[in-house]
């Protein structure tokens, strides 16, 4: 057993402003007597604006959100799973980042989001990611001390391929830190993520952006902790927060034995 939290945030394009209020919830995590936490996409700095994000940002080793991250990991010794980070990777070019860090503030692994969100959802409402961030091209899953973890970010939660991979890979947690909009969160975000969990039989730790950000963008919430049989365990819906539950790995793999669908494709 193990006691998992996700920070629900409503990120502005102030690092030190997001840092400050993730150290916050971070604390009260901690008081929740958490052992893994986890922080919603793009949790330091809330833009596609590619021009903005390639003066501001830097690369992991000298980014202040993530600095101050690995700090508070060493701090309370709590493994902490930054959502994502806009990283700079080169002079013209960004990612989409998720990065894992250890009880000791080390960074264990990282992820670039694949699938880049580029949709026109009205007149009004359009987004295109790949102008502003280059997409990865490799799976990450990594081994926590509780069982293996797969990495994916918001949008990828619409390729199952994805996810079927990571479980068929070992994974039993699934990490998907996102920036849902308010548009397609309230008609797809819940069922998407029981999905996930229920043809994987697997975690769903699912922090989220919430609430109307600074640029007019509305993000749906509800950040989410579901069981591998598509039970939420844990919801929170659109304030600002943070929400903890004890988990118990062997469920996924007891879920596994008793259907054995991982193995039939």
């Amino acid at each position: 057993m193990f006691r998992v939290s996700c920070i629900q945030l409503k990120s502005n394009d102030n690092i030190f402003s997001n840092l400050k209020k993730t150290e916050k919830l971070i604390k009260k995590a901690v008081s929740q007597k958490t052992d893994f936490i986890l922080t919603p996409e793009i949790s330091s700095l809330f833009s596609l604006q590619r021009k903005k994000l390639l003066s501001v940002c830097t690369s992991m080793k000298k980014d202040i959100y993530l600095t101050g991250i690995r700090r508070l990991a060493k701090k309370y010794k709590k493994w902490i799973l930054v959502g994502s980070l806009a990283i700079k990777i080169s002079k013209n070019n960004l990612v989409n980042r998720s990065v894992l860090v250890n009880d000791k503030g080390t960074i264990k692994t990282y992820y670039d989001k694949i699938h880049m969100y580029d949709v026109v959802l009205s007149k009004k409402e359009k987004y295109f990611e790949s102008k502003t961030f280059k997409a990865g091209k490799k799976i990450k899953l990594f081994k926590l001390p509780w069982g293996k973890i797969g990495l994916t970010v918001c949008y990828d939660l619409r390729f199952p391929n994805l996810y079927r991979k990571l479980s068929k890979a070992g994974a039993i947690f699934l990490s998907v830190p996102s920036a849902f909009t308010q548009t397609t969160g309230k008609k797809h975000w819940h069922t998407l993520l029981k999905a996930r969990a229920i043809e994987n039989f697997c975690f769903i730790f699912a922090p989220a952006q919430s609430g109307k950000h600074y640029n007019g963008r509305k993000t749906f919430g509800h950040s989410l902790i579901i069981s591998p049989d598509g039970k939420i365990l844990k919801e929170i819906k659109k304030t600002e927060g943070v929400i903890t539950t004890s988990i118990n790995p062997d469920q996924a793999n007891l879920l596994r034995k008793k259907i054995p669908s991982l193995k039939k494709d």
